[in-house]
């Protein structure tokens, strides 16, 4: 997911960083749960647990992925 794709690109247009973030987490997690995939792994590739990294984790989670 990518806030280019056409599906993004009007929701995410002028907003913050981390809403993007989120934003692009709930596709995400939307795509998978409609490939009925619901328990993924998180690898943050040592990046730090927070900001826009966390943010997309939240947006995963809120499309009913399970960590």
């Amino acid at each position: 997911a990518s806030e280019l794709e056409e599906k993004l690109k009007g929701e995410v247009s002028g907003k913050p960083k981390k809403e993007r973030a989120r934003a692009i987490g709930k596709a995400i997690g939307d795509k998978l749960v409609a490939l009925n995939i619901k328990a993924v792994v998180f690898d943050r590739n040592g990046y730090i647990y927070h900001g826009r990294v966390k943010e997309i984790a939240d947006g995963a989670r809120d499309a009913g992925l399970t960590f």
